[in-house]
C-alpha cells in the first residue's frame, strides 16, 4: 500500500517525503514506527493469484454444455426405467469429465512454481542499524540500502545513488539499465521544462525512483519506500491483469442513467451469468460454437420428441415404447463422444507443443491461436535475442569494422569482422556536373534520393586486421571495462558477467584476443578508476603502460595512460584530437559535425552509440600525487568525518577533471539488440497465413523502428505503403495515447510499431484491434505485458519472463523464440483442420441416424407403435465405440501444405463453415438413405413364412425378441453393420475434404498409392480396420445381439451391406468432383499487396544461405514471395518511371538483385 503525498514522490524533494513519511534518512523508522506501519498497511507481498481451485475446474468441466445435454438424457433414460442406457448415458459423462479435469488440473499443478515474485529479503535501515528482514516486512517509510545483484524490493525513492544502474527490462520494456539520480528536476520528455505532473511523465523516465522487482545492475544506493505490495508500479500491473470490467450498460445507477436502468442492468446481469454458465458467452469461438451446437441439438432432441410423440397422436398417458423411441432419436442427434474426441485431441496436442517448448496453460488456447489475425509482440528478448552485440566499430577518419553472421551475442568466435571505408563525401562533391544539373535529366520528382542517385560501387569488404588504431582501440574498450567473458570448458560455452553493453564490447576485443585478461596478463596494471557517472554519463582508468605494450611510438613504457568510455557528446567535448598517427586531426567543428553524423548513422541502424578515447599520461599516475590536482590544505586527523568525506570528494572530483581532460577520440562503437535469426522467417510466415505482427516496445522510437525495419515488421521504403497507412505505421506511446477512441478507429491501419509503451498503450492496442474485430495475441515476457497479457485472446508468455506476465497468459514458451508461436499457430491451424474433419465425421452420422429414425416413424406394428431400424444401444455404440477412434484419428492427421497459406478463419462461424454444413447434409442424407433403403430391402425384399404387411415388423420388437420380431431384427443387423462401415470409411474419405480418397496426396503417383495415403496415419488406418472388423462379433454373439442390441444374425443381406457401402463411396466421390471441377465451398485466399511483413528479412537471409538450405521452405512458398515482391528492390542502373514501364516481365529479375546495405 502506498502512502498519501501531496504529488508523486519523484516530484518532491527528499526533504518532503520524508517529513510526509515520517522517517529519517539518517537512522530510519524505529521499532514503534514499524509496528504501527505494520497494522495500517498490508504485507509487501504480490497477490498474482494463486492456483484455480481443484472444485473450480471440477464443476467447470462439469458445467460444459455438451455434458448438461447429456445429463437431461441420462435422467429420462433412468426415468423410464431404461437402466442399461441410462448407465451407458453416466459412463460417458464420467468419461469425458475425466479427461478435461484431469489436463487441467495438471497444467495447473506445473504453473504452481510460477506464482511467486517478490524478492526473498531486503537490507533496511530501522533504530539507527541495518537489518536483513523479509521482503513482506518492508513497510513505507522503510530506509533500503540496495547494492548491485539485489531485487529492489518495493518502489523506492532515491536519495543516494552512486553509479546505480537498475535493469527495469520486465516493468518497462527497455533492454539497457537505467541510469538513477536523486534530482527531483526531472524534465518532460523531449521539452527542457522541469515536469510538475506524474501525467508528465512516463515510469521509464522517472530516474530517481527504484521499482519493486527491478535488479540492481551496478553501483549501490539508498531511498524511502514509498509504495509497498500492490500499490508499487508491477503491483498495479498486476492487479490489472485480474481486475474484472464491467461491460457497458450493466450499472444500475438510476440518478445517472434513469429510473429504468436498474431493471435493464439487472437483466444484463443475469444474462452475463447464464450465457457464461452455459458457456454461450465466454470463451474461444470454438468453445461458443460447441456450446451453440449442444443447445441447438438439444433444441432438435426436444422437437423431435414432439414428431415422435405427434406421430403416435399424443395418447395420455404416454407408452414406454414411445418414450424411449422419443429418447433413441435424442441420442441419435447428440454426438456423444464429440467433447471427448475434442479433448483427447487437445491433450495430444498440448503434449506434442510442449516438446516443442510451448506449455499450454488453458486447454482451448491452441485451438484459439487458429483463428489469430493479429499479433502483437514485445521487442526485447521476443523479436531480439535479448543480448547487446557490438555491430558497427568506427574509427577515424572513415574505417568501419562489422561483425556479421553472429547467431550468440556472448561468443567471440561466432561470425565474423570485416572493414570497409566510408566514401569520401568531398570527393563527391567534386563530380558534380553543373551542366547537367541545368538540363530537364536533373528535374526531380518524388523518388528517394538513393535511386535517383545511386551508388555505382558498394564499399568493398575485406576481413578484418589488426592495426595500431584497432589495436589502440581494442585496448581502451576492453580496459576500462568491468564486464567478463570466458570459455567454461565444462559445459562448452562462453559466460559473460557484468552490465550489457559492456559485455558486448569485451566480446568484440576477444574477437581479436585482445580481452581484459590476456591484456593484464601481458604487463597491463590499473592504478586508478573514475567509475562511470549518470550524471557525466563516462567512465575513465589509468593503467602503467608495460615494456612490450605493441603500440610503437604511440605510447611509452615509463608513462600511463588514461583510457575513457562514455556518450558521444560528452566525450567529444573533452577531446582536442581525432584519431592518431597520420589520420590525426584537430577537434574544429566541422571534424566534430562529422563524428557526430557517423553517431547519428548508427543510431537510425538501432544502435547505442559509444565513444572510445585515451590520453597518454606524462611519468607513471600516482594517486594523490602525481593525479594534477593542486591540494591548498592538508586535512589532519583531527578532521571530522563530514570535512574528510567532503574534502575527498573534492579531490576525487578534481583528479577526473584533471584526467579527463585533453583526449584523443579513438572511434566509436555501435551496439545493438539483434534480432533472432528466425525472427524474420517466422514475421514471413505470419504474413502468409494472413496475420499482421504489430511490435510493441518500451525502446526509443528510431532503435525500434530500425528494429522493425530488420526483421520486417515494417518496410525499409515506405513508398510501398498507401500515404495515410505510411503515416502512422511507427507512433509513440504518447502520441497513441493522446488520441481518442474514436480516433484510432478512424486510423486506415493500426501502427505497426509503437515505441516508448507504458502499460495502459498495450492494453489500448488491443482493445483497439477487438473494436476491428480481430481476434489476437500478445506475447510478452515482462511485468508491464501482463495486462496485455490476460486481455488479449490468446496470451504468451516468455519462459524466462516474469512470473506476473506467466500467470496472465495462456500459453508459455520455454525457449522465448518468435518462431515457436508460428509452430504453434501452425499447431492451431492443423488442429481446427482436424476438428473440421471429425466434427464432420460425426454429425454427419447423426443427420444420417436422425433421417434413418425419423423415417422409421412409419414403420408401424400391429399394435401401433412405430418400430425403431436401429436401436438406442447401437445408437450408442456407433457414437461412442465405432466413431470415437476413427475420429481421434483424424486429430492426429499431419496439418496440409496450405495450412499456413490460408487466411484465419472466420471466427463467427468457427468450425462450421459453408463447405461443413452442406457437406454433412450431403453426406448425412446419403448415409440415411442407404441405411433406410438396406432396412426396407431386408424386410420386405424377402418372404418369412408368409408373414406380409405389418405383420412383417412382429409385436413389441422394440424391447424383446420373438419370432415375429425376426425380420426386424435381420434387418436391424444389417443397417447396424452397413452404418458402422459407412462411418468408418467416411473416415477415410475425410482425411482431406475436397480431394479424392483414391488420390489424397498429389505428389504420390505409385500403383498401390490409395493404400500408402490411407497407411500413413496408422493409428486411423488400424481403427477403421478393427472397427470394421468388431461388427461381426457384435451380430454373431449370442445373448449379446438379441437381449444388448435388438438384433440377430445375418447371412445374405451381407450382400445388400457391402453393394451399399460402395454405393455410399461413389456418391462421395461424385460430390468432392463436383466441387473440385465447379470450384464450389472453396477456401478464401489470403489478399496480397505490394508489401508482405518479413518478406526483406528473408531476402537478406536468401543472401547468406545457399539454395539448398532453403528448399525445405516449399516451392510454393518461392511462388508466392515472387508475386508480391516485384517491384519491390531498388534497381541500382534505373529509375523508378523506367522501373515501372518494365512491368511485370523484369519481375523475376529484380527478385535476384540484392537490396542495398542498411
Amino acid at each position: 500500500m502506498a502512502a498519501e503525498f501531496p504529488k508523486h514522490p519523484f516530484l518532491l524533494s527528499i526533504q518532503e517525503v520524508e517529513q510526509t513519511l515520517g522517517t529519517n534518512v539518517e537512522r530510519g523508522l524505529t521499532s514503534a514506527q514499524v509496528a504501527a506501519l505494520q497494522q495500517k498497511y498490508p504485507k509487501n507481498e504480490l497477490d498474482v493469484g494463486g492456483g484455480i481451485a481443484w472444485y473450480t475446474i471440477f464443476i467447470r468441466q462439469l458445467c460444459n454444455a455438451m455434458i448438461l445435454v447429456l445429463f437431461f438424457a441420462m435422467a429420462l433414460s433412468f426415468g423410464v426405467q431404461d437402466y442399461v442406457e441410462g448407465s451407458v448415458l453416466a459412463a460417458v459423462i464420467v468419461l469425458n469429465v475425466s479427461i478435461g479435469f484431469y489436463q487441467e488440473y495438471g497444467a495447473e499443478k506445473k504453473m504452481d512454481a510460477l506464482r511467486a515474485l517478490s524478492s526473498p529479503s531486503a537490507n533496511v535501515l530501522r533504530d539507527g542499524k541495518i537489518e536483513v528482514i523479509p521482503n513482506f516486512q518492508v513497510v513505507p517509510g522503510d530506509i533500503v540500502i540496495m547494492k548491485m545483484g539485489d531485487t529492489v524490493p518495493a518502489d523506492v525513492r532515491l536519495f543516494e545513488a552512486m553509479n546505480f544502474n537498475c535493469d527495469e527490462s520486465s516493468l518497462t520494456g527497455e533492454a539497457i539499465p537505467v541510469e538513477k539520480r536523486v534530482e527531483n528536476n526531472i524534465t518532460v520528455p523531449g521539452t527542457d521544462r522541469v515536469a510538475t505532473s506524474e501525467e508528465e511523465v512516463g515510469i521509464a523516465d522517472r530516474v530517481n525512483m527504484a521499482y519493486a522487482t527491478t535488479v540492481v545492475r551496478k553501483g549501490r544506493g539508498r531511498g524511502i519506500v514509498v509504495a509497498t505490495g500492490m500499490a508499487t508500479e508491477v503491483g498495479k500491473i498486476a492487479a490489472s491483469t485480474s481486475k474484472k470490467k464491467r461491460k457497458p450498460g450493466r450499472s444500475m445507477n438510476w440518478k445517472k442513467y434513469g429510473k429504468t436502468q436498474p431493471i435493464k442492468g439487472a437483466a444484463r446481469r443475469a444474462y452475463d451469468f447464464f450465457g457464461k454458465f452455459l458457456g454461450l458467452t465466454e470463451g474461444t469461438p470454438l468453445q461458443i460454437k460447441m456450446a451453440k451446437l449442444a443447445y441447438f441439438l438439444f433444441f432438435c432432441a426436444l422437437l423431435l420428441a414432439v414428431v415422435v410423440f405427434g406421430v403416435n397422436k399424443f395418447v395420455s398417458p404416454l407408452p414406454t415404447e414411445v418414450i424411449i423411441y422419443a429418447i433413441s432419436t435424442g441420442i441419435a442427434i447428440i454426438p456423444e463422444s464429440l467433447v471427448a474426441v475434442l479433448t483427447i485431441s487437445m491433450v495430444v496436442a498440448t503434449t506434442v507443443m510442449r516438446k516443442a517448448n510451448v506449455v499450454v496453460r488453458d486447454l482451448s488456447a491452441l485451438e484459439a491461436l487458429g483463428g489469430v489475425t493479429n499479433i502483437c509482440s514485445d521487442k526485447t528478448g521476443t523479436l531480439t535475442q535479448g543480448a547487446m552485440i557490438v555491430k558497427k566499430v568506427w574509427l577515424p577518419p572513415s574505417t568501419v569494422y562489422s561483425v556479421k553472421d553472429s547467431t550468440d551475442p556472448s561468443n567471440p568466435h561466432a561470425g565474423k569482422v570485416t572493414v570497409s571505408q566510408t566514401a569520401d563525401d568531398k570527393g563527391d562533391e567534386e563530380k558534380r556536373d553543373y551542366d547537367q544539373e541545368r538540363t530537364t535529366q536533373a528535374i526531380k520528382f518524388d523518388v528517394p534520393d538513393e535511386k535517383l542517385n545511386p551508388k555505382l560501387q558498394e564499399p568493398k569488404e575485406s576481413q578484418a586486421e589488426l592495426t595500431p588504431e584497432l589495436r589502440l582501440f581494442l585496448l581502451s574498450a576492453a580496459l576500462c571495462n568491468l564486464a567478463t567473458v570466458r570459455l567454461d570448458e565444462t559445459e562448452d560455452r562462453w559466460k559473460t558477467t557484468g552490465e550489457p553493453t559492456e559485455i558486448a564490447l569485451q566480446v568484440f576485443t576477444h574477437r581479436f584476443d585482445r580481452g581484459k585478461k590476456t591484456l593484464e596478463k601481458e604487463g597491463w596494471k590499473q592504478v586508478a578508476e573514475f567509475p562511470f557517472d549518470s550524471s557525466i554519463k563516462r567512465m575513465s582508468v589509468i593503467y602503467d603502460v608495460p615494456a612490450d605494450h605493441r603500440l610503437g611510438d604511440l605510447l611509452n613504457e615509463h608513462d600511463s595512460v588514461v583510457f575513457t568510455k562514455g556518450a558521444v557528446e560528452r566525450i567529444l567535448d573533452l577531446c582536442d584530437y581525432i584519431g592518431i598517427g597520420e589520420n590525426q586531426t584537430p577537434v574544429t567543428p566541422d571534424t566534430k559535425e562529422k563524428v557526430l553524423q557517423q553517431m547519428t548513422h548508427f543510431a537510425s541502424l538501432g544502435q547505442r552509440v559509444l565513444a572510445v578515447a585515451y590520453r597518454p599520461w606524462k611519468g607513471r599516475y600516482v594517486p594523490g600525487k602525481n593525479d594534477g590536482v593542486v591540494v591548498t590544505e592538508k586535512v589532519t586527523s583531527a578532521t571530522t568525518d563530514e570535512s574528510e568525506n567532503g574534502s575527498s570528494d573534492s579531490n576525487d572530483e578534481a583528479a577526473r577533471a584533471a584526467v579527463e581532460t585533453k583526449l584523443t577520440l579513438l572511434g566509436l562503437a555501435g551496439i545493438y539488440d539483434p534480432p533472432r535469426r528466425e525472427t524474420s522467417p517466422s514475421i514471413f510466415d505470419c504474413a502468409q497465413a494472413g496475420i499482421k505482427v504489430h511490435m510493441l516496445t518500451g525502446d526509443h522510437p528510431e532503435t525500434a523502428k530500425a528494429i522493425a525495419k530488420e526483421v520486417g515488421i515494417i518496410p525499409s521504403n515506405y513508398g510501398v505503403l498507401p500515404a495515410g497507412v505510411a503515416d502512422t505505421i511507427v507512433m509513440k506511446a504518447t502520441d497513441f495515447d493522446k488520441m481518442t477512441d474514436e480516433e484510432i478507429d478512424a486510423l486506415e491501419e493500426l501502427p505497426l510499431v509503437i515505441a516508448r509503451c507504458a502499460p495502459e498503450t498495450k492494453t489500448r492496442m488491443v482493445e483497439a484491434l477487438r473494436r476491428r474485430n480481430a481476434f489476437m495475441a500478445m506475447t510478452g515476457d515482462g511485468v508491464n505485458d501482463a495486462p496485455s497479457l490476460s486481455r488479449a485472446d490468446v496470451g504468451i508468455a516468455m519462459g524466462s519472463g516474469s512470473d506476473v506476465a506467466k500467470s496472465a497468459a495462456k500459453i508459455v514458451l520455454t525457449d522465448d523464440k518468435f518462431n515457436s508461436i508460428v509452430a504453434a499457430i501452425r499447431e492451431g491451424r492443423r488442429m481446427f483442420e482436424n476438428i473440421q474433419k471429425f466434427v464432420l465425421h460425426l454429425l454427419c452420422s447423426n443427420v444420417g441416424e436422425v433421417i434413418l429414425l425419423i423415417c422409421g416413424l412409419a414403420f408401424q406394428d400391429k399394435t401401433g407403435f412405430s418400430v425403431f431400424p436401429i436401436s438406442p444401444l447401437e445408437i450408442l455404440w456407433i457414437n461412442m465405440v465405432t466413431s470415437s477412434f476413427p475420429a481421434f484419428g483424424l486429430s492426429r492427421e499431419k496439418a496440409s501444405a496450405e495450412v499456413m497459406r490460408k487466411p484465419p478463419h472466420d471466427k463467427k462461424r468457427g468450425v462450421f463453415t459453408n463447405q461443413i454444413l452442406v457437406d454433412m447434409l450431403v453426406y448425412g442424407t446419403l448415409m440415411g438413405i442407404c441405411t433406410l433403403a438396406t432396412f426396407v430391402i431386408v424386410v420386405f425384399g424377402k418372404d418369412y413364412d408368409g408373414l406380409e404387411g405389418r405383420a412383417r415388423l412382429g409385436q413389441d420388437c422394440n424391447r424383446h425378441y420373438s419370432d415375429s420380431c425376426y425380420p426386424v431384427f435381420r434387418a436391424r443387423a444389417a443397417v447396424f453393420a452397413e452404418l458402422t462401415w459407412l462411418i468408418l470409411v467416411s473416415a477415410w474419405e475425410f482425411k482431406n475434404i475436397r480431394r479424392s480418397m483414391f488420390h489424397l496426396n498429389p505428389d504420390n503417383n505409385s500403383r498401390w498409392r490409395i493404400f500408402t495415403d490411407l497407411y500413413e496415419n496408422r493409428f486411423l488406418f488400424w481403427a477403421v480396420v478393427i472397427g470394421g472388423v468388431s461388427v461381426f462379433p457384435t451380430v454373431y454373439i449370442p445373448y449379446l445381439n438379441r437381449d444388448v442390441f435388438k438384433h440377430t444374425s445375418i447371412s445374405w443381406e451381407w450382400g445388400v451391406v457391402v453393394g451399399m457401402t460402395i454405393l455410399f463411396v461413389l456418391g462421395i466421390e461424385t460430390w468432392k468432383y463436383i466441387k473440385r471441377r465447379f470450384h464450389l465451398l472453396e477456401d478464401h485466399k489470403v489478399p496480397r499487396g505490394a508489401w508482405s511483413q518479413g518478406e526483406e528479412g528473408m531476402r537478406r537471409l536468401h543472401r547468406t544461405m545457399s539454395f539448398r538450405s532453403w528448399r525445405s521452405w516449399g516451392r510454393t512458398e518461392s511462388k508466392s514471395k515472387a508475386q508480391s515482391s516485384g517491384g519491390l528492390t531498388p534497381v541500382p542502373t534505373q529509375s523508378k518511371a523506367q522501373t515501372q514501364q518494365q512491368g511485370e516481365s523484369s519481375q523475376s529479375q529484380t527478385n535476384d538483385r540484392e537490396l542495398p546495405p542498411v
